[in-house]
């Protein structure tokens, strides 16, 4: 359900935006919008729908305007044309009364540079919300300590800003956001002004306390690894366009164009990606009552050295040909007993642990999901396509420079690195079962692997 919805936004900043409201729908460039009229363009028709519950992040370089768009979302930023709806309710046509009353209880929001009193003790800043909402004191400074806890910081009530660290300070701002108990938090570059480090604290303190409010969270940053870690769909602006939207894994596999993909040239991919996006669905599966007859007749058509075996839905094991083949000979009523074990990952395993699997293993794996089902058998070419980035061709041709430009060593180096990798994976099986010549088969039960 959509908590947000984004219609048809357009900012132009200048003393007469209606005059160019048009000109800019008809599509005038940023650029001659500014050398004709003086006037520069925001937003243009940016359009959204933020679900409830969710992390939503939008990212852009400095000047793309993505705090320009989450500042319409209270209104500190009036917008030239558009709609912006909560619950319903377009927050555009709000009187001065009802904004108010809107900003204090509907959104509360947490800003890059803090934003604290300086007079004003970590207790009374954290309880400021609730100040402005007209709270008694003994209850506004009972769920400010609340929240001080929450935030690790039980114990600093009566510093002062100047007395905390830069990450301090931000779990203050973050406790003030929370202590008004607002539906939709909008974080602003919230972390952008702290060591890597302290960052990637709060990332986890954040993902932590969304995990037990399930607030919808309007997050901003120009940092896509940010970006990827937090949310749970991404919208990324240029010159105050969007330019692509999507989940994060949407975006890391399918980038619209060269800015978005510039974006992810150093990206860890194995920290985003998992196990899920390099499966391969079985064409064939067998169950522990299958015959072993028909069992070999099927592997045969379809030139499979081994198959899945599932007992209901669960991942019980494999058959391999060779296996079935001496279940018909020995007259067995099913294939139960000449079942053997095939090593699996859970379809959440990030690809670094499906990578540090595969490097020990060259025996085929299966992908589970909850209670063990099976969801198919993991694709080691898809690994590692999925682990080495794409590179445009302005960058293709940077590294064509850079490579001439290296030593001999170093370019000895990175080819004998890529021989190893195309070998290991020309070696691995295929994962609808069939293994190349020379491939190792699957340990028996009670065998190493």
């Amino acid at each position: 359900m959509s908590k947000i919805e984004v219609k048809n936004i357009y900012k132009i900043f200048g003393p007469h935006p209606k005059k160019w409201l048009k000109a800019a729908q008809e599509g005038m460039t940023k650029e001659a919008l500014l050398a004709e009229s003086g006037h520069t363009l925001g937003l243009r028709d940016i359009s959204l729908s933020i679900e409830e519950g969710s992390i939503y992040v939008i990212m852009g370089l400095s000047g793309s305007g993505k705090s320009t768009l989450i500042r319409h979302f209270n209104r500190l930023i009036e917008p030239s044309a558009g709609h912006i709806l909560v619950d319903g309710v377009d927050v555009v046509s709000l009187n001065k009364r009802d904004l108010e009353t809107f900003r204090q209880k509907k959104m509360s929001m947490v800003f890059q540079r803090f934003g604290l009193f300086p007079h004003r003790t970590v207790l009374d800043n954290a309880a400021y919300g609730l100040t402005v909402q007209g709270v008694g004191r003994a209850e506004r400074e009972k769920r400010a300590r609340e929240w001080l806890d929450q935030v690790g910081l039980s114990g600093f009530e009566q510093q002062y800003p100047h007395q905390l660290s830069g990450g301090m300070q931000q779990r203050v701002g973050l406790a003030r956001a929370l202590a008004t108990d607002a539906e939709i938090l909008l974080m602003d570059e919230a972390f952008s002004a702290l060591d890597p480090l302290i960052r990637r604290e709060m990332q986890d303190q954040l993902l932590q306390l969304q995990s037990k409010l399930n607030k919808t969270i309007v997050f901003i940053t120009h940092d896509l690894d940010e970006a990827l870690r937090l949310g749970n769909r991404i919208a990324i602006l240029k010159d105050g366009e969007l330019v692509q939207e999507g989940t994060p894994e949407d975006i890391l596999l399918n980038p619209a164009n060269d800015y978005v993909q510039s974006f992810l040239q150093d990206v860890n991919r194995t920290k985003v990606l998992n196990a899920t996006h390099a499966v391969n669905p079985a064409r064939l599966t067998l169950t522990m009552r299958s015959r072993p007859a028909h069992s070999v007749d099927r592997m045969r058509a379809l030139n499979y050295e081994y198959a899945p075996v599932l007992d209901g839905k669960r991942l019980a094991g494999v058959l391999t040909l060779v296996a079935a083949e001496q279940a018909v000979r020995e007259g067995g009523r099913d294939v139960s007993r000449f079942v053997e074990d095939l090593a699996s990952v859970p379809a959440t395993a990030g690809l670094g642990e499906v990578l540090a699997q595969l490097v020990h293993s060259d025996q085929p794996v299966a992908v589970t999901g909850e209670n063990d089902e099976f969801l198919g058998m993991l694709s080691r070419k898809k690994v590692v396509e999925l682990v080495t980035p794409v590179l445009t061709e302005s960058a293709a041709d940077a590294a064509a420079a850079d490579a001439a430009a290296a030593d001999a060593a170093a370019a000895d180096a990175a080819a004998a690195a890529a021989a190893v990798a195309a070998e290991a994976t020309a070696l691995a099986p295929e994962p609808d079962g069939r293994p190349l010549e020379g491939q190792p088969q699957p340990a028996k039960r009670g065998e190493a692997a």
